[in-house]
Formats: structure tokens, C-alpha cells, sequence
């Protein structure tokens, strides 16, 4: 009787146990799934703000025109204003300004406030991106966009599924990142083309490897416990590293494999 009863004993903490994991495994899916939903509407909103700004700042009309572009376009006042006034520092300087207020404010922000101001960057980093349409063509753009979104796929899925502990080659990888970010803001002044050439291989090479570390780092972050109002502020700084690594991954690809104007 005693063996019965501890069989039985055994029996019923195994179902809980698998009940539990059960549970987690939803949750852990429902809080990626939302990671995932954030990032996608971040670059939608992203490509929707780029595509409008290009279209609202060019002319082919000649008349009345604050610049020419290149031959067949114009730049129109607004235009003139977003890419060749003072404003454009605010303009591509705003973005990094606001990833650093989500960053130190987003502990204390509600659900609703993160993602607002997520929106809101993604809107402003459009508007950053913008000028790509005056560099590459359309097709350009559009094939290498294609292509990042199935490397970024198949890496974000290979950080999601592996066994193997990523914190070692994430700790190299930013490493490699403030190097390609001092190595582009030498280039500035330098305007080195053999330099930028090797910055856009390197930034490739890294942002792969953060697209795979980043997601195993935020599939690590979900917690079974976490209230609604954590989880969702996780979701948000999880789908901010993703967009920040696609965007990043789109733009060194596309100075490698798009065709310019």
C-alpha cells in the first residue's frame, strides 16, 4: 500500500511538473511572439516614414526647386530643409538620442509609454533612412532588404534553437562594435573608400552574430513570474536590440550590395 501510495505520489508531481512547463513554454512563446510583433511594426512604420519623406523631398520639376539631386531630380524646399540645412544633424542625430532615454527610462515607464516612444523612433529612424533613395535604386534596396530579412530569420532562429551559450562571442561582438563605430567616425573625416568597404564587411560579420546572440539573450530574459507590466517592457527593449540589429545588417549590406544612382 505504501509503494501504491508512492507511485501515486510520484505520478501526480510529474503531471504538475509537465503542466508547468507546459505553461512556461506558452508564455515564453507568447512573450517572443510579441518581441517578434514589435520589431515587425517598428520597421513598417520605419519603411512607411523613409518612402514618405524621399517622396514629399524630390521633384522632377525643375521650377521652383531648392536644389538639383542629380539629373532628373530636384530637391523640393522640404526637401532642401531635411537634407541640406542645420536640421539634418537633428534629423539624424534624434534617433540615438531617443534609443538612450528608452534605454535609462524604460524601468520606469508604463507598457504604453515604451511603446509609444518605440513608435516613435521607428518613425524617426525613417526619416534618417530616407536618403538611401537618393543613393540606391529602388531595386537595389528592395533585393538587399530581402536578403537581410532572410539572414536575419535564419540567425535569429539559430540563437533561438542552439544549445551552445552565446555570452562569450556577445561580449567579443560588442567589442567589435565600438570598433566599426570609431572606424566609421574616422572615416568621416577621412572618407577612405577601402575603409568604409572593410567597416561594411565587419559590421555585417558582427550584426549576424548579435542578431543570434541578442535572441538567445532575450529568450534568457523571459521569466515565468514576470507580471504584465515587466514582460511587456522586456518585449519592447527585446524588439528595440532586434530592429537595431536589422537595421543595422540592412544598411552594411546595402552599401556593399546595392547599386547607386
Amino acid at each position: 500500500m505504501s509503494d501504491f501510495d508512492r507511485n501515486a505520489t510520484a505520478r501526480y508531481g510529474a503531471g504538475v511538473a509537465r503542466a508547468e512547463a507546459g505553461a512556461v513554454d506558452q508564455g515564453l512563446r507568447s512573450y517572443m511572439l510579441s518581441v517578434y510583433n514589435y520589431m515587425t511594426f517598428g520597421l513598417a512604420i520605419t519603411g512607411l516614414f523613409a518612402i514618405g519623406i524621399f517622396m514629399a523631398s524630390v521633384t522632377s520639376d525643375p521650377a521652383g526647386a531648392a536644389a538639383q539631386v542629380r539629373e532628373g531630380m530636384y530637391l523640393t524646399n522640404f526637401g532642401y530643409a531635411m537634407f541640406v540645412s542645420p536640421l539634418k544633424w537633428l534629423v539624424m542625430l534624434a534617433p540615438l538620442g531617443l534609443v538612450f532615454f528608452l534605454s535609462a527610462r524604460i524601468g520606469t515607464m508604463s507598457v504604453g509609454a515604451a511603446q509609444t516612444t518605440f513608435w516613435i523612433f521607428s518613425a524617426l529612424m525613417g526619416m534618417s533612412l530616407s536618403s538611401i533613395f537618393m543613393v540606391y535604386t529602388g531595386a537595389s534596396i528592395a533585393r538587399v532588404f530581402f536578403i537581410t530579412a532572410a539572414s536575419f530569420g535564419a540567425l535569429s532562429l539559430y540563437g533561438y534553437t542552439t544549445k551552445r551559450d552565446l555570452t562569450a562571442m556577445g561580449s567579443f561582438l560588442i567589442m567589435g562594435l565600438f570598433g566599426i563605430i570609431i572606424a566609421s567616425v574616422v572615416n568621416i573625416f577621412l572618407g577612405s573608400s577601402m575603409l568604409q568597404f572593410v567597416v561594411s564587411v565587419a559590421g555585417v560579420l558582427i550584426f549576424a552574430g548579435l542578431t543570434a546572440y541578442d535572441t538567445q539573450r532575450i529568450k534568457e530574459m523571459y521569466f515565468f513570474g514576470d507580471d504584465v507590466a515587466v514582460a511587456g517592457r522586456k518585449a519592447v527593449m527585446g524588439a528595440l536590440s532586434l530592429y537595431l540589429n536589422f537595421i543595422n545588417l540592412f544598411t552594411m549590406l546595402l552599401s556593399l550590395l546595392g547599386n547607386r544612382e
